[in-house]
C-alpha cells in the first residue's frame, strides 16, 4: 500500500490551490476535520462495509459541530468518496506546510510541563522566532514528564531546555 504522505499530497496541494483567497479560513474548517479523523472509531465506523459514504459525511460534519463552507462539504465528501478519510490528517498536516511556506513562517511545539500563561507565551513566542529566524505558529502541548522547563519543535528542529533532558545530560556525563 502506498505511504499515507504520499497519498495526503495531490489532495493538500488541490487543497491550497483551490483556497488560495482564504488560506486561513480554510485551515479553520480542516484542521477540527483532521482531528475528528484521527478518531480510531471513527476510522473503524468508516471502514465498515455496511455503511455509506453519506452516513460518513453526517457523522464527521455532525461531530464537528461548525459550518462547513460549500467547497468544505465538497472537500470532505471527495475524501470520503474516495476512501481516504485516515489521510485527513496528513492532508492537513501538508496542507498547513504548504500555507507556512507560502507565509514564510512555522508551526512551534512548545511542550511544557505547566500552563503558560497569555504574556509569557508571547514573550517565548517573540523570543523563539529570533532564535529560529521565522516567524512561528506556537502551540503548547503539557507534558508533565519534563518536570520543569521546556521542549520546543520547530519542524526537524529541537530546542530542549527541559529539567528531564539536563538530567539525561547530568546521567551521561557522570556514567562516562
Amino acid at each position: 500500500m502506498a505511504e499515507i504522505a504520499t497519498i495526503a499530497r495531490p489532495y493538500a496541494e488541490a487543497l491550497f490551490k483551490a483556497a488560495t483567497a482564504d488560506l486561513g479560513g480554510t485551515a479553520a474548517w480542516l484542521d477540527p476535520l483532521a482531528a475528528i479523523a484521527a478518531n480510531p472509531q471513527l476510522q473503524q465506523f468508516a471502514d465498515s462495509p455496511k455503511v455509506t459514504s453519506a452516513q460518513v459525511f453526517d457523522v464527521v460534519a455532525g461531530v464537528s459541530g461548525i459550518a462547513l463552507t460549500d467547497a468544505a462539504k465538497n472537500f470532505l465528501r471527495t475524501v470520503i468518496d474516495n476512501g481516504r478519510l485516515s489521510a485527513l490528517p496528513e492532508i492537513a498536516a501538508q496542507f498547513r506546510a504548504l500555507k507556512n511556506a507560502k507565509s514564510g513562517s512555522a508551526d512551534a511545539i512548545v511542550y511544557s510541563a505547566f500552563p503558560i500563561d497569555g504574556a509569557a507565551l508571547a514573550d517565548m513566542a517573540e523570543t523563539l522566532e529570533k532564535r529560529f529566524g521565522r516567524k512561528l505558529n506556537v502551540s503548547v502541548t503539557l507534558e508533565p514528564a519534563l518536570i520543569g522547563g521546556v521542549r520546543v519543535v520547530v519542524g526537524d528542529e529541537v530546542l530542549d531546555t527541559s529539567v528531564k533532558a539536563r538530567l539525561e545530560q547530568m546521567k551521561v556525563a557522570l556514567t562516562a
